[in-house]
Parts: structure tokens; sequence; C-alpha cells
């Protein structure tokens, strides 16, 4: 399941998934974010809060990740990756080169610290 965390009053989206990622997983996050965006326009930031990634259940699972990064990646500025998973490294490194958001990877333990990145950069 992926818990969504929605604090409108910063703009600002936490994902914390805790077991293996479904379908039903991106279309429920999607409808809290595309509510947000509709009312307030983008996103200053989404945390993606996870001690290890959790996997995706399907390969239709993977597709509709990546159809969600597609959907979203111009309307968020920056994405703060909160996770002691090496894939924390890998989507800074990687994940730069196809989404226009800013990506910074935290520590597990530094959820606060990425809280205080995205509330003080300016939105792309």
């Amino acid at each position: 399941m992926l818990n969504v965390e929605l604090d409108e009053v910063n703009g600002v989206a936490i994902l914390s998934p805790d077991s293996a990622l479904s379908e039903k997983d991106f279309e429920s996050a999607s409808s809290v974010i595309d509510s947000y965006i509709g009312k307030y326009g983008n996103l200053k930031g989404l945390i993606i809060n996870t001690k290890s990634f959790p996997g995706w259940e399907s390969l239709g699972s993977l597709i509709k990740h990546f159809k969600f990064v597609k959907d979203h990646h111009k309307e968020v500025s920056h994405v703060a990756l909160v996770t002691d998973s090496i894939l924390g490294d890998f989507g800074e490194k990687i994940a730069a080169h196809f989404v226009s958001a800013e990506i910074k990877h935290f520590k597990f333990d530094e959820l606060k610290n990425a809280l205080s990145w995205i509330l003080s950069t300016e939105p792309k």
C-alpha cells in the first residue's frame, strides 16, 4: 500500500510505501495530487519516504508508476528521496535526466531535513 499525506498549506506530498506498489496505489496517489493541483497549482515538493524500496506487484504496476511520473513531473518542483535503499542515489542521478524537478537523496532518518530542503527552495 502507498500512503499519501498531503500538506496543503506548504504544497508538499509525502508518499510512503509499506508493501509492493500496485496499480491502485498510483491511481489513489494521482487522485489526491491531481485534486491539489486543480485547486492550488503545482506542488512545491514530493517526498518519497521508505526505508527500502518495496518493488512493484506486477509489470502493470511498474507501467502505472512510469505513467504517474510522466503525468506529474512538470507539476512538482522538488523531489526528495528519503531512503536507505541504494535506489536513492541511483534515482537522484538517473531520474534527473527524465524529469524537470530537482531531485535530492536523503537518508531514511532525515525526513525533517528533506522537508526543510523543499520548503527553503524556490519553485522551479
